[in-house]
Parts: C-alpha cells; structure tokens; sequence
C-alpha cells in the first residue's frame, strides 16, 4: 500500500472517529497532493512525492509556530504543534546529526575539499540524503566540518 494510500484510509478512520484535528491535517495533506498533481506533470504522486509533500507542510508548520510564538499567540502555537505532530507520523524517517555527520565526512574525503568547495560538499551531499534530513542542519554540519 503507497503513502497515498495509507493516508486516504486514514483520513476515513479519522472521519469513522470523529476525530477533527487528524482529519483537517490529512485533508490539508491529500489537498496538497490533488495540487501536486494537478500542477505537475505527473499524473499520480509517488511515496518520494508525498513525502516531500509532507516534509514541505512540517516546515510550514514549524515556521508558523516560530511566528505565534513570537506574537504571543501560544494558543494558535499550541494547535500548530498538534498537527505537526500528526505529521510526522508520515514523514520518512530523519537522520540523526551524527549519521549526517558521517555522510559529510566521507563526501569530503571522497572530494578532497577545503573551505572553498562548500557548494560542491553540500550538492554531494544533499544527493546522499535526499529527503531525510533538514538542510539547515546539514548546512551547519558541512560549515562547521570544513573550517
């Protein structure tokens, strides 16, 4: 059963229970998706679709609790975290900051690079771990291991 799937027939139980909160964020999910497809050249979206899909509606969510948070609004944060959370229930699993550490070392060695190849090192090493990992991390990691 694809990602698509399982979130369709989730959204079916979350109706069947009642539960509000799981069925706006997957209705918000599956929205996003009939966009994706409707837009894109693609005519059905795959896993690795939707799971960028879903990594696009986390940082939206994140970003958003940052801006609640900073007006004040801790009630608006607090809705935004539970639907976050709902969230990463389907977003592929994230690697740790040593596991990309180990990547951007060996994408270093491998590439023999200096300060000046930070473009090169994070082109590498954003190929290895597409869609796993946060690119603000791996950018920090890739500065801190070059200087």
């Amino acid at each position: 059963m694809s990602l698509r799937d399982d979130i369709l027939s989730d959204m079916k139980e979350a109706m069947k229970s009642k539960d509000e909160l799981r069925l706006r964020v997957l209705r918000s999910i599956k929205a996003a998706i009939g966009y994706f497809e409707v837009e894109g050249e693609k005519k059905i979206a795959t896993d690795e679709d939707v799971q960028k899909i879903i990594l696009k509606e986390i940082k939206k969510r994140q970003e958003s609790i940052d801006a609640y948070r900073h007006a004040g609004r801790e009630d608006l944060a607090k809705t935004e975290e539970e639907e976050l959370a709902i969230l990463q229930e389907y977003a592929p699993k994230m690697l740790s900051r040593e596991e990309i550490q180990e990547i951007v070392r060996e994408v270093i060695e491998q590439t023999n690079a200096t300060q000046k190849d930070f473009g090169k090192v994070m082109k590498e090493v954003m190929t290895h771990i597409k869609g796993t990992a946060d690119g603000k991390v791996v950018n920090e990691i890739v500065k801190e291991m070059l200087s």
